[in-house]
């Protein structure tokens, strides 16, 4: 059976390379850093989600070490088996008070957290109305629940607002956003988001992923920016990003929300347990993060300096402010082709095409991190700008 099979497979990928949508998975010989090693040498990283540089930070590092001499190297059980130790409950309380929801409740993964809390909350009586460029975890996470499924434009308030009027004769209306949508960098905009489902009578979730640790006055995401903390009922996010870089998820939320999840979300309760050296790491990381005003600064003057010297440069660039800093190509093997050169000139970048963006739209997604130095930034820049000229001969 398998051979037939095997041909179908391989007359698939090869389509994937001939359209130039294929993704070659580069190996990375160092820890996660502004530099590392992979097999032409070493090269600047401009592709992580590591913003704060805390990836590989030396008091992270020693935490780390230490929770695997006191809580070993995992927990072999999921959390209601005897899958829990304290350190669990402590990162749980810690997330909570910083993110200023009631409780918390750890997954493996944020992919987890999104996949988990639909099912869980939305039944067939239900409706979910979902930004249409929300994480593929979002959308996945709303095909396993039965509610009925809505979306509106990209942060488009008045579809927005038509949307929550179709759906008033629904039990529970539930409004789901990312805090930051990762292939542009826009910030959605929650305070609006915010008003409506007041007027309409919705809860509002935002996954926020690409903000918690540095965006906001303290580092508390785009609720603490749009000044909402106390109006979002549910926040999902991860660890594997700014917070340390690591893995694991969590959906902070109102305590009867996050109760219901510890009884019935099927990836929480089937799933093995957070590593315990990355809940002792994390609380490290959210330690740091009390005084990590300078490197919340430094991240922004590093996004603010390649955002302007690119736009002087004459290359276009998705307006905003936020570290993700989308080069826009539009042909997808033009952007692979310009990673290729990128990488050459010992730049770290990824192509991004179909289906991780829409058609067309290919780009080189560039991602600053405090870690980087003004003169890594420059170089960057030159980089770009000499791999144009060769790309275009």
């Amino acid at each position: 059976m398998y051979a037939s099979v095997r041909d179908e497979l391989r007359s698939t990928l090869d389509e994937i390379r001939q359209a130039g949508l294929f993704k070659p998975e580069r190996v990375i010989a160092t820890p996660q850093s502004a530099t590392v090693s992979v097999a032409s040498g070493e090269v600047l990283n401009f592709c992580a989600n590591n913003y704060l540089g805390l990836a590989d930070h030396p008091q992270v590092v020693a935490s780390a070490k230490e929770a695997l001499d006191r809580w070993g190297y995992g927990m072999a059980s999921v959390r209601f088996i005897c899958g829990t130790q304290d350190v669990h409950k402590e990162l749980e309380a810690r997330l909570s008070a910083f993110l200023g929801q009631e409780d918390t409740i750890l997954y493996s993964s944020c992919f987890d957290a999104n996949g988990g809390v639909f099912e869980t909350l939305l039944g067939p009586e239900d409706a979910v109305i979902s930004d249409a460029l929300n994480h593929a975890s979002i959308i996945d996470g709303i095909r396993l629940c039965k509610a009925a499924r809505h979306r509106y434009a990209n942060r488009d308030l008045a579809e927005l607002e038509q949307r929550l009027k179709e759906t008033q004769d629904a039990r529970r209306r539930l409004i789901v956003t990312d805090g930051v949508f990762s292939m542009d960098g826009y910030v959605a905009p929650l305070a609006e988001i915010c008003d409506l489902a007041d007027r309409y009578d919705a809860m509002v979730m935002v996954d926020d992923s690409h903000a918690v640790g540095f965006v906001g006055p303290g580092g508390r995401g785009t609720p603490e920016l749009a000044g909402v903390m106390d109006r979002v009922d549910i926040i999902t996010g991860t660890l594997g990003k700014a917070l340390g870089g690591a893995s694991g998820g969590y959906v902070a939320a109102r305590a009867e929300i996050v109760a219901l999840l510890r009884q019935r979300s099927r990836p929480y309760l089937f799933s093995n347990s957070l590593a315990p050296v990355i809940a002792a790491a994390s609380l490290t990381v959210l330690d740091l993060l009390e005084t990590a005003g300078d490197l919340r600064e430094r991240l922004a003057a590093n996004t603010a300096l390649f955002r302007s010297r690119m736009t002087e440069e004459g290359f276009a660039i998705l307006p905003g402010d936020h570290p993700i800093a989308p080069v826009m190509i539009g042909d997808a093997s033009e952007a692979g082709r310009m990673a290729e050169l990128l990488l050459e000139r010992g730049v770290y970048v990824i192509g991004f095409s179909y289906p991780v963006v829409p058609m067309g739209q290919a780009r080189i997604r560039v991602q600053l991190s405090a870690a980087h130095s003004t003169e890594d930034v420059e170089r960057a820049v030159a980089a770009f700008v000499d791999a144009r000229r060769e790309l275009k001969g």
